[in-house]
């Protein structure tokens, strides 16, 4: 069994700045991928950002520039960091973690179960 507990979603208003942590805790042999996902009301979840476990990172192109993922492999903790926040950021992000249970078992997706970040105008 694997937990994904995320924390630092909130209200902010534009320009402001959040940071969102995601801890992963349970059976977990190794982390090969990390990252974050929004989701809008009408709209299919997108990417936002993820790392992967040699330290290669993808952004979409709406956050380049403004948002920045990072890991601590101690904590087993992805971090976004949110800077210059728009309205148009505003939905539910998810953590996803793409992880082994043993060290020779298959990979494994599990998600987060999303905090709210909402930017006001």
């Amino acid at each position: 069994q694997v937990q994904l507990v995320e924390s630092g979603g909130g209200l902010v208003q534009t320009g402001g700045s959040l940071r969102l942590s995601c801890a992963a805790s349970g059976s977990i042999f190794s982390i090969n991928l990390m990252g974050w996902y929004r989701q809008v009301p009408g709209k299919e979840r997108e990417l936002v950002a993820t790392i992967t476990s040699g330290g290669t990172t993808n952004y979409a192109e709406s956050v380049k520039g403004r948002f920045t993922i990072s890991r601590d492999n101690a904590k087993n903790t992805v971090y976004l960091q949110m800077n210059s926040l728009k309205p148009e950021d505003t939905g539910v992000y998810y953590c996803k973690v793409l992880l082994t249970t043993t060290a020779w078992g298959p990979q494994y997706q599990y998600w987060g179960q999303g905090t709210q970040v909402t930017v006001s105008s």
